[in-house]
């Protein structure tokens, strides 16, 4: 028995060593296919980065298909049991950088286009792909870009699905349908540098900064809501001294991050820290950076047409989470439209020897197809 057509795309594209933010020829390849069943597609490289949207049909609701051709670092090649860019199948498992995180997603998403055009070739609406090449990097041009390009053009997106790997135990089990927000700081704390045997002649910004850091990480800042957990902030990283134990600093940095619910807006997290730290007798400025707003998709027709297409392939409905990272739904979701993430499982994303079970390829390929049936299907009657 030959390989699936999924199974076959999946290896071309894990193959093409695209480390963020390179494509190394993934989207020609995905481009080829899409114009081949009558997409209309439009490059958009940006700062390097490569991205193109694609569309099939003239007028009506439009259904997108969302995801990277990116991957990150390999790692160590030697802890790595087959070459992470040479796809190998051991035990019914895909392994290669990429298989799970998003190139096994990519392939289903074809695929399934290629079935439902086949199946259905005067469908209703307009059915559409955003891909990028920056979703592993430091995401400014890639779907933000193209969502910015969309704007300007007047385009919309009723109904997204992101082939993140949103899976736990097995396929299908979790829905996103929404992500907290992201919103970093950077905290300088100014002293003055001296002889730590003559602290009356410094002034330390580590004894300054201990108490209005902990009253941070003390602070409640919401208690979510029903969908949502409350926001959290960690500290990722503080940094002071020259490197000698006799001298009392003059500056210290810490980064920090609030993962953030519905309940809080950037400008009220960032009152909250002001309010904190101005309370404290120090001198310090912080810079700030939103990586993305939350958003949350309520159930509805996207919702609806996922769990029917999940019931139908693997006779099961999934959990609704917002848990985890960020994704690119946070951009595309300011076009006002619903937005879930459906994909793999996530257990090996982003590690050693990454891998994807086979038969878990060909089912998301069918599932993405259902929900293509269920959106857009109808106009042709068939």
């Amino acid at each position: 028995m030959g390989k699936s057509v999924v199974l076959e795309l999946a290896e071309d594209l894990i193959s093409r060593p695209s480390v963020t933010p390179k494509d190394a020829g993934c989207q020609d390849l995905m481009i080829a296919r899409l114009e081949a069943v009558g997409f209309r597609v439009t490059r958009l490289p940006a700062g390097g980065v490569e991205n193109f949207w694609a569309e099939r049909g003239d007028a009506g609701p439009c259904l997108c298909f969302a995801g990277h051709t990116d991957v990150v670092p390999s790692g160590p090649l030697a802890e790595w049991q087959s070459d992470p860019f040479q796809p190998t199948i051991r035990d019914g498992l895909l392994y290669g950088r990429g298989a799970a995180d998003m190139k096994g997603s990519l392939a289903a998403m074809v695929v399934a286009a290629e079935r439902f055009v086949a199946l259905h070739p005067g469908h209703s609406g307009r059915l559409a792909f955003l891909i990028t090449s920056d979703e592993e990097g430091i995401a400014t041009h890639g779907t933000r870009h193209v969502v910015d390009w969309l704007r300007e053009h007047g385009e919309t997106i009723d109904w997204c699905v992101v082939g993140e790997p949103s899976s736990e135990n097995m396929l299908g089990d979790v829905i996103k349908n929404g992500r907290r927000g992201s919103l970093n700081g950077r905290l300088t704390v100014q002293g003055i540098q001296g002889h730590v045997a003559y602290p009356d002649k410094a002034d330390n910004p580590i004894h300054r900064a201990f108490r209005p850091l902990a009253d941070l990480v003390d602070q409640t800042w919401d208690a979510g809501n029903g969908f949502f957990p409350p926001t959290r902030l960690q500290f990722s990283n503080i940094h002071a001294g020259t490197g000698a134990n006799n001298v009392i600093p003059g500056q210290l940095q810490a980064d920090f991050n609030f993962r953030f619910s519905t309940e809080s807006t950037p400008e009220s997290l960032q009152a909250g820290v002001h309010k904190i730290l101005d309370a404290s007798a120090m001198r310090y400025a912080i810079d700030w950076q939103l990586s993305g707003p939350p958003f949350f998709t309520a159930p509805g027709p996207l919702v609806a047409a996922t769990q029917k297409a999940l019931q139908a392939v693997e006779q099961h409905e999934a959990r609704l989470s917002t848990g985890g990272g960020t994704s690119d739904g946070r951009f595309i979701a300011q076009l006002g439209g619903q937005v879930v993430e459906l994909g793999p499982i996530n257990a090996t994303i982003h590690k050693i020897n990454e891998c994807v079970a086979v038969a878990d390829l060909e089912h998301l390929s069918q599932i993405y197809t259902e929900i293509m049936v269920h959106l857009l299907g109808a106009a042709d009657g068939h």
